[in-house]
């Protein structure tokens, strides 16, 4: 295998999309595997037609031309619908029938991008996604790029995505609500302000950057919790809410700065659209089941392609209205729901902008505050975080070793006792007390990340504390053994 070819085979699938270093990616890499997407999965696409969005990284604009070139070469008429959130597109290409792909790293930093692929009938699936490998093939050698073309511009994509909320919720929705948009280089940084002041609400913006802030809404940097709880200390604002980096990641943070969990605000989105079942990754907090007032809950694999698969078969099982969310807070509509007699669309794809409406307007309804709202619902408390810069084969042995009973007793004896352990992804593992500490490699980046659930804050911070630091430990005690 040459070089490139060895570029190429290094881009991986993690848990929603491609992704890789941006040295990696440029190139013939982005143009073989948008090819092997055109080939393969969307050779099934009646509509010869693709849409392409990206977000604002200083990479993403020539990726998506490379991406356009490999669509005209593939026979696909491209759209170029410009930067937009990764659900404005996804709605788009369901609108038309036609396939789509994001240009977008989420919420990695700027030296990483990624790719994410849609039929027009929403995300790929994991079977998607072997069939785009298997298109792709053991690339040996450097192929020839078409020349370049101008995709042809549609500047109103997210206008439409915009009218999905401003058609179906009341105009009054938020009114007085006192927001600040945390804008940062979130690719939804303006439709924020601007759809939370139609709705009513008083919005200030903040913080906007023209350099990428790689916003994770799942395991927040501690510069990030600083600037939040630093703008929430004045009293002027009721709720803080920002996106990740192609706004499928909502971050929502109450009036004394203090982050709401990614699974409560899509406990409270669920509850507010009055969905019978949900579908969940193992990473969600336990309470769901005890809180949620739901009619099912199923758990998955984490990933958005396992949740959308969760949310099919629970609809073939004869669920009335499904939905799923994930602990980073991205909500997925599996039905078609009712608001007041207008009818909100299904979109089975992560989306940021309803659990943040739906999160700020069930608050308001209720006549509560944000954090009276979350206290309500008896949810206990979660803490997340990671260990960068930790190569898939460390992480992967630890978790080997945690699969075994002997080793777990003797690595969580500092903690506690271990009651039960669930490898669906990675290893959950409930400890006495209701507690549980669970470990996994992260499917976007280098990293193990670790998630702990226990009855406060402090026991459940404490036990992350401890996680990060023992299984760092760990690794680097293996690595010495090597």
């Amino acid at each position: 295998m040459d070089v490139e070819g060895a570029v190429v085979s290094r881009l991986k699938f993690g848990t929603s999309g491609l992704r890789g270093l941006v040295t990696d990616l440029v190139g013939w890499p982005s143009y073989a595997y948008a090819g092997a997407f055109f080939r393969s999965v969307g050779s099934a696409c009646a509509n010869r037609t693709v849409v392409i969005g990206r977000d604002l990284r200083g990479s993403s604009a020539g990726i998506a031309a490379t991406v356009a070139t490999a669509a005209a070469a593939a026979g696909f008429e491209a759209i170029d619908c410009g930067p937009l959130p990764t659900p404005a597109l996804a709605l788009e290409a369901i609108r038309r029938g036609a396939c789509a792909v994001m240009v977008t790293g989420s919420h990695i930093p700027q030296d990483r991008n990624g790719l994410k692929f849609y039929r027009p009938d929403g995300e790929i699936t994991k079977a998607d996604e072997v069939a785009i490998l298997a298109a792709l093939g053991d690339v040996a050698t450097v192929g020839t790029m078409a020349d370049p073309v101008d995709a042809i511009p549609d500047p109103d994509v997210i206008g439409r995505y915009r009218r999905r909320y401003g058609d179906v919720f009341a105009p009054d929705l938020l009114r007085g609500v006192r927001v600040a948009v945390y804008q940062q280089s979130s690719v939804a940084r303006d439709l924020m302000a601007d759809l939370l002041a139609a709705f009513g609400a008083q919005v200030t913006p903040i913080g906007r950057s023209e350099t990428f802030v790689p916003i994770d809404t799942e395991a927040h940097r501690p510069e990030d919790i600083a600037f939040i709880a630093d703008v929430m200390t004045s009293g002027d604002f009721d709720a803080l809410v920002t996106t990740d980096g192609d706004a499928d990641r909502p971050l929502v943070a109450d009036a004394a700065g203090r982050i709401l969990r990614g699974d409560v605000l899509g406990l409270i989105t669920a509850r507010y659209l009055g969905v019978d079942t949900v579908v969940v990754p193992v990473t969600a907090g336990s309470a769901i089941e005890l809180a949620g007032g739901f009619g099912q809950v199923l758990r998955t694999r984490v990933g958005s392609p396992f949740v959308i698969a969760g949310m099919e078969q629970a609809k073939r099982a004869g669920a009335r209205a499904t939905a799923g969310f994930e602990a980073n807070g991205g909500f997925l509509l599996g039905s078609d729901v009712a608001i007041e007699g207008k009818v909100l669309a299904a979109l089975p794809t992560r989306d940021a902008m309803l659990p943040i409406l739906a999160t700020l307007a069930a608050a308001r309804q209720a006549g509560s505050t944000l954090a009276d709202l979350v206290a309500s619902l008896n949810v206990g408390e979660m803490a997340s975080d990671r260990l960068p810069e930790t190569p898939a084969e460390r992480s992967g042995a630890l978790l080997r070793r945690l699969g075994d009973p002997s080793f777990r007793r003797t690595f969580l004896q500092p903690v506690g006792t271990p009651e039960a352990a669930d490898d669906q992804d990675g290893i959950r593992i409930e400890l006495d007390g209701g507690r549980t500490v669970h470990f996994r490699a992260s499917g976007n980046a280098p990293e193990l990340r670790c998630y702990t659930e226990a009855r406060t804050a402090a026991e459940a911070k404490a036990l992350l504390g401890w996680g990060l630091s023992a299984a760092a430990a760990a690794m680097e005690a293996e690595a010495g053994r090597s």
